[in-house]
């Protein structure tokens, strides 16, 4: 007998509801949940995919620990020993930063991986953090902070109600939005154009985006913080400029940008001056419009500058937290609102990393610099000599992946959260498995903060918890416990510590529903079968549509959104500034400090021509980062790691379609086979990221078959947004040579073979 149940999908930012069949616990069919509030039955590759990417024969079921120098199966109860005997000796030893910590993009995917983590940095204490959010994002979360005071407080565009929509660096017909949760992307793109509204679209190359786009605008790679501050500068030459209430700074951001005219950035950014002035114009005569960047404009040695100018747009054309510009979402789990008024503001650089020095961001260290962190003494400070890493694979995700794989090898210890034996966790000491997606909850907390309309879902798990399984949560909780020196404590303990201190700090608060009661009260009435399911009840009680724990009898509670399985519609997207602010003065701080700093790097680089061909990355619908290319129905036809050129670059260098190239930089060279297409700006040659699937030691069977190359080898790691630490993974300078040696011939076969 079959039956169906409910789930949000995990594998991209669009959070998209699914209706699954299954068939006992095994997953046979993915299909769109129609009755979902949100994703209203929209489905993509991935999506339809789930059953597969759920079952993959090569997800470790057990506990991995290394003996006599292989990695063999265990009892959780060995694991969470080992790892206790492995990381308390080094804390104890050399102090907590001598632990690293390293979280991937997946992290953000589940509901263990929003709520641990931060307890296990704060049990821990170390400064020795890294994310993938330094090879993607970082930027935005610094430009954020710098403007709002908040690196979480990111602006997205009202998608239904906009009638002109810029994207710069951004395809999310591939990627299905990032910094944007939007279900049905393109269908949104699609009713935007349906409506008279107009898509214009700055991408070096001629994506499926852009080819729905307008107006598509072939810019140069990494010029793109210029191009904007040439439409910021025409907006103020041209008196076109009307910026949104709250904001200060406008007369000194006039003065600082008024050099970046459109005829001084046009030979830079190899767009003319005068498309440059109509980009302008167009955006402040649209009655309601939204500028949104992405990973294009963030990977380029100006991403904070670039994420800004986005910001600056928005703002200088009175289209922040305005319906059909960019407005700031407002998550159930959101802490209860505070008054509008003064914050803390946002700091960078409050500690410095070991070696090269480079400041933090957020709390975190640039990716980047791992591997030096763990590889070279210094007389400052002990050399990271264990890590831990949850859901990550820096080995292909950072810069120069070959001297990092060499670095984990000295580690005296790692342990890795990991459902794969992959690039990076094949070197850990410990391999935690986490049970497949349809076995555990969801509730997306960081997309939702993110999301272009307000909304709240939670399912439960499709299918029970397999024996000899251990569920995600009491995973995390457990590594918590070894790490922190309360190894065989009941994990239950991790989430009841959660709540009493929150419900403790809350009761304190003069603008909080239970300003003024008993934690302990509160907590008893939290609903819930888990320890998890009670700090979401706490947390959607507690927050900005919850019940208040019966102050608001109409409001938010889990009961409440078990009741509603295809989840609650919360509105549109509303103005909500000045609240959202939380910057020293109260108000958009419009030119901070570090940016008026940085703006003169970005003078000189008006100046940079770089010769030769430069790279730019790429990704696939079928995938995501470098965790899809174990599943069969995720990877072949066009998701191929193949390079990207124009067919006059390709003539030039003597380059055939198919035939293996030779791709150097400054961090390495890898091999690859060449794909000629007019898609792509002359000049520039682009190379998807995540495929590398070929180290000794992994168990990624299919995968190991069409490995492709690891775009990230081409990289040394020395070039970094210096404001967030984000690796310049955009508008690198590359060589590219025909192959003529044996591995050209390795190379077509294969491609032969493929295709």
């Amino acid at each position: 007998m079959s039956r169906t149940a409910l789930r949000i999908c995990p594998l991209c930012e669009a959070t998209c509801g699914l209706t699954l069949t299954i068939e006992g616990t095994r997953i046979t069919h993915a299909r769109g949940d129609r009755d979902d509030v949100f994703s209203q039955g929209f489905i993509c590759p991935k999506g339809a995919s789930f059953g597969a990417v759920d079952s993959d024969p090569d997800r470790l079921r057990t506990p991995l620990v290394r003996r006599d120098g292989e990695l063999r199966e265990a009892t959780w109860e060995e694991a969470f020993d080992a790892v206790a005997a492995g990381i308390r000796p080094v804390v104890e030893r050399h102090g907590p930063h001598s632990v690293g910590v390293v979280l991937g993009n997946p992290n953000v995917h589940t509901m263990a991986g929003a709520l641990y983590p931060p307890v296990l940095l704060a049990g821990l204490g170390t400064r020795s953090v890294f994310t993938a959010s330094t090879v993607d994002q970082m930027p935005k979360h610094v430009s954020s902070g710098l403007l709002f005071g908040d690196a979480n407080a990111i602006p997205v565009p009202d998608l239904d109600r906009t009638g002109h929509l810029l994207l710069i660096g951004a395809n999310p017909l591939e990627s299905n939005g990032s910094l944007c949760t939007a279900p049905d992307f393109p269908g949104k793109l699609k009713a935007l154009k349906a409506r008279g509204g107009t898509l214009v679209v700055i991408d070096p190359r001629r994506t499926r985006t852009a080819k729905l786009a307008d107006r598509h605008i072939a810019v140069r790679p990494g010029t793109d913080a210029m191009l904007l501050a040439a439409m910021a500068q025409v907006l103020f030459e041209e008196g076109l400029a009307e910026p949104a209430p709250h904001v200060q700074g406008v007369e000194e951001l006039a003065d600082a940008i008024r050099e970046f005219t459109p005829e001084a950035v046009a030979e830079a950014c190899d767009v003319e001056a005068d498309a440059i002035r109509a980009l302008a114009r167009d955006l402040a005569a649209a009655p309601a419009a939204a500028v949104y960047g992405r990973i294009g404009s963030c990977t380029v040695p100006h991403g904070t500058l670039a994420s800004w100018l986005v910001d600056v747009l928005n703002i200088l054309t009175g289209n922040l937290d305005r319906p059909g510009g960019a407005l700031f979402p407002q998550a159930a789990t959101d802490k209860t609102p505070r008054p509008a008024g003064p914050g803390r503001g946002f700091a960078l650089g409050r500690w410095h990393s070991r070696v090269s020095r480079h400041p933090e961001a957020k709390g975190e260290l640039p990716l980047s610099a791992l591997a030096e962190e763990i590889d070279t003494a210094t007389e400052e400070g002990e050399p990271v000599r264990a890590l831990i890493a949850v859901a990550a694979n820096p080995v292909l995700s950072a810069p120069d992946g070959d001297r990092l794989d060499k670095a984990l090898d000295s580690l005296d210890f790692m342990v890795s959260v990991d459902p794969y034996l992959n690039e990076t966790s094949r070197h850990a000491d410990v391999v935690l498995p986490p049970p497949p997606p349809s076995q555990s909850p969801h509730h997306d907390f960081a997309f939702n903060t993110l999301a272009v309309r307000n909304q709240v879902r939670y399912t439960r798990p499709a299918v029970p918890l397999e024996p000899g399984r251990m569920a995600e949560t009491e995973i995390l909780a457990r590594l918590i416990l070894a790490v922190t020196g309360m190894h065989g404590a009941d994990p239950a303990a991790v989430d009841q510590m959660v709540i009493d201190q929150t419900l403790g700090k809350a009761v304190k608060e003069p603008h909080s529903p239970v300003h003024g009661g008993d934690p302990r009260e509160l907590a008893a009435r939290l609903g819930g079968d888990t320890g998890p399911e009670r700090r979401l009840d706490m947390m959607l009680r507690l927050g900005p549509y919850g019940d208040g724990f019966g102050v608001r009898p109409d409001g938010l509670s889990l009961d409440k959104l078990l009741a509603h399985p295809h989840g609650i519609d919360l509105g549109p997207l509303e103005p909500r500034l000045p609240q959202p602010l939380k910057t020293r003065s109260g108000r958009v701080e419009l030119l901070p400090g570090p940016i008026a700093d940085d703006l003169p790097r970005l003078r000189a680089a008006l100046a940079e021509r770089p010769e030769g061909l430069v790279l730019v990355g790429r990704r696939h619908l079928r995938s995501n980062n470098s965790w899809m290319h174990n599943v069969p129905a995720l990877t072949g036809g066009s998701n191929r790691c193949t390079l990207h050129i124009h067919p006059e670059d390709a003539e030039r260098l003597g380059v055939e379609d198919g035939a293996a190239v030779r791709v150097k930089g400054a961090g390495g060279e890898v091999t690859a086979p060449a794909e000629v297409t007019d898609a792509i700006r002359r000049g520039v040659v682009s190379l998807p990221h995540g495929w590398g699937h070929n180290r000794p030691g992994t168990r990624l069977s299919h995968a190991s078959t069409d490995p492709g190359v690891n775009v990230n080898q081409l990289l040394d790691g020395r070039l970094l947004d210096p404001l967030s630490g984000n690796a310049v993974l955009n508008g690198v300078p590359v060589e590219v040579t025909p192959e003529t040696g044996p591995e050209a011939s390795a190379v077509t076969e294969k491609l032969t073979a493929l295709t």
